[in-house]
């Protein structure tokens, strides 16, 4: 039992890897302009565990054995789940811009929401047991909108796809130069097909590098990191981080195997 101010030891030095396994399976080509990733995640735990959850610029679908599929729009901050027992979740990570095509409204209006999948026009019925990636493909088959993602929906999917590949984009004006936009419109446009802003977008991915180093292992000089991702200094990346992570870099450093 862990009591209020201790942490968690599953939690550390990645313990969770004994209490859950984590599959991506690939989307099938048809899916593919869809769907970014699947993931499937088995758990057990003799006692609850606060699953700590960190956005990306996806919306999730997701689907667990005996309830109807709920859809995620992005969150702008992390999230806790209480796993609890034996259990199994699968869901589908959407492409940024791709799921405006199964709506009648912009993406940012399922922000920080989630809903039952049937209460959108788009989707109706529910999939076959039992609960596998499988299975959700085919649900999500069965809905696909046609002809898929519009011109404005592939234009926002590539300008996100693009702050994940180039780490020199820190800011806004920087994305609009590199994809011939502006400020404006690429705010507009996100809001329409992404669901959150460019800004919320591009620290995302620049504070995913910060994990990755964190996964590489060995020491981090935090200071030099700030820099290389265009923080103005180190306190700056840590309130940035602490914002949507919970914690602090070095404290949510610890869940990573030395």
């Amino acid at each position: 039992m862990v009591t209020r101010g201790e942490r968690d030891p599953r939690e550390l030095s990645g313990a969770w890897v004994r209490h859950q396994r984590i599959d991506y399976p690939e989307p099938a080509p048809d899916l593919a302009p869809f769907v970014e990733r699947y993931w499937a995640v088995d758990f057990d735990y003799a006692t609850p565990y606060r699953q700590k959850i960190v956005p990306m610029p996806n919306v999730q679908v997701t689907m667990v054995p005996g309830a109807h599929p709920e859809v995620h729009g992005v969150c702008t901050g992390f999230q806790v789940k209480v796993l609890s027992g034996r259990g199994r979740v699968v869901g589908a990570a959407v492409r940024p811009g791709a799921f405006r095509a199964f709506l009648d409204g912009p993406v940012a209006a399922l922000t920080d929401r989630t809903v039952r999948a049937d209460s959108l026009p788009a989707f109706a019925g529910a999939p076959e047991e039992p609960v596998t990636t499988g299975a959700l493909e085919e649900w999500l088959r069965r809905h696909l909108p046609a002809p898929g993602p519009d011109g404005a929906g592939r234009e926002a999917c590539d300008a996100v796809a693009l702050v994940a590949a180039d780490p020199s984009i820190a800011r806004v004006d920087q994305l609009a130069t590199a994809t011939g936009s502006s400020v404006r419109r690429l705010q507009r446009l996100f809001a329409e097909h992404v669901g959150v802003g460019p800004k919320w977008v591009i620290r995302r991915y620049r504070l995913r590098e910060v994990t990755e180093r964190m996964a590489a292992g060995g020491r981090v000089e935090w200071a030099a990191v700030a820099a290389d991702l265009g923080y103005a200094d180190q306190a700056h990346l840590v309130r940035d981080f602490t914002a949507l992570f919970g914690e602090s870099p070095t404290h949510y450093a610890r869940r990573y195997p030395v």
